[in-house]
């Protein structure tokens, strides 16, 4: 996934408020969106470079949207693709470009499909020869070790109730797969079960119920992000 246009460079002056950084360009500070609910923990020290995108969009209060931060990570400095946003849309592009082994056999990629009692699926892969399959995408960008990238950096009450109703989904004779975006380059993937133990247990009792989980890195640039490649997810079931 190419950046439409060149991303503004700066330097992080704050993030607050969750969704509100400060930014210093060289056309002075600017307030920018911060597409990113968590914790973001190695990632928002004041003074990191940071990429912006700009919108055009007229109707929106806030047209730059922070997209990347250089971080100084376990093993060395790289950008980090912070954006949200983002995971669902390269998870839809790798899925056309056939780079999910696990939905192979599935053509049709169905967004924001509601189930159980209150939740909505990412996306529903279907196919001729393969039943639906209920795919849940979760953005991860921590790491705390060299090469191992963790989720989630906060409490994730929510995404513990995912887990739980995709659990639901095979109990009941479906599919559920669990697609975990690493917007950085990382060599393997474990759950941060000492920053949330609830969700630790839901995610290994969903394993244990057989929802498929895969992590995939991305290569991420100033040019844009985009998924390469599987990384074992070593999290015990």
């Amino acid at each position: 996934m190419l950046f439409a246009a060149p991303l503004t460079p700066g330097r992080l002056v704050q993030r607050y408020k969750r969704f509100l950084a400060d930014v210093e360009t060289e056309d002075g500070v600017v307030t920018a969106h911060c597409p990113n609910p968590g914790a973001m923990l190695g990632l928002k020290q004041p003074g990191r470079p940071v990429l912006l995108s700009h919108s055009t969009n007229r109707a929106r209060k806030l047209p730059l949207t922070w997209e990347l931060v250089q971080a100084d990570l376990p093993g060395g400095p790289q950008w980090v693709g912070i954006n949200t946003l983002r995971p669902n849309a390269l998870v839809a592009e790798a899925f056309h470009l056939g780079l999910i082994a696990s939905l192979a056999g599935h053509h049709t990629f169905r967004p924001e499909v509601r189930y159980a009692q209150a939740s909505r699926v990412d996306f529903v892969a279907s196919g001729a020869t393969a039943g639906p399959c209920h795919v849940e995408v979760k953005n991860c960008h921590l790491m705390r070790r060299p090469g191992l990238a963790e989720f989630p950096d906060c409490v994730a009450a929510r995404s513990a109730r995912h887990m739980r109703d995709l659990a639901q989904v095979v109990a009941e004779g479906g599919q559920a797969l669990v697609i975990i975006v690493v917007q950085m380059h990382a060599e393997a993937f474990d759950v941060a079960r000492d920053i949330d133990p609830a969700f630790d247990r839901a995610f290994r009792e969903a394993r244990a119920a057989g929802v498929e989980v895969r992590a995939y890195r991305c290569a991420v640039s100033p040019a844009g992000v985009a998924i390469t490649d599987e990384i074992p997810v070593i999290t015990p079931r």
